[in-house]
């Protein structure tokens, strides 16, 4: 998961009360993902690693309390950060400039691309 993808959620799940319905038919499957370079792609794998090392630190904790946003480990968090640029690269997408919305725009773009 990135953030990338996470935008995409937030804009085309529907919702069971506040929950997220994740669809493979309407979420997965329609997620336009990236063509990224193999040095992107082995750059995505090692950040994806990162991610379970760092929750692998904590093996007694639940991934509530591990994804709990006040209390979330350091170590975490930076994986997880490290893993969003790294997949925001593969896109081609601005790490510092880029906003959710304008996330979202681009990746509606690839999308309509691939319907046509």
């Amino acid at each position: 998961m990135s953030n990338v993808h996470n935008a995409w959620i937030r804009t085309v799940c529907g919702r069971l009360e506040m929950r997220y319905r994740y669809s493979v038919n309407v979420v997965y499957n329609n997620f336009p993902w990236p063509t990224p370079s193999d040095a992107q792609k082995a750059r995505i794998e090692q950040t994806a690693q990162a991610i379970l090392d760092a929750r692998a630190l904590y093996p007694d904790a639940s991934l509530a309390d591990l994804y709990d946003e006040i209390a979330m480990p350091p170590e975490l968090r930076r994986a997880h950060q490290e893993n969003d640029r790294a997949v925001m690269q593969a896109y081609g997408f601005s790490v510092r400039d880029m906003t959710e919305s304008q996330c979202v725009a681009e990746l509606m773009k690839m999308y309509k691309a691939l319907t046509n």
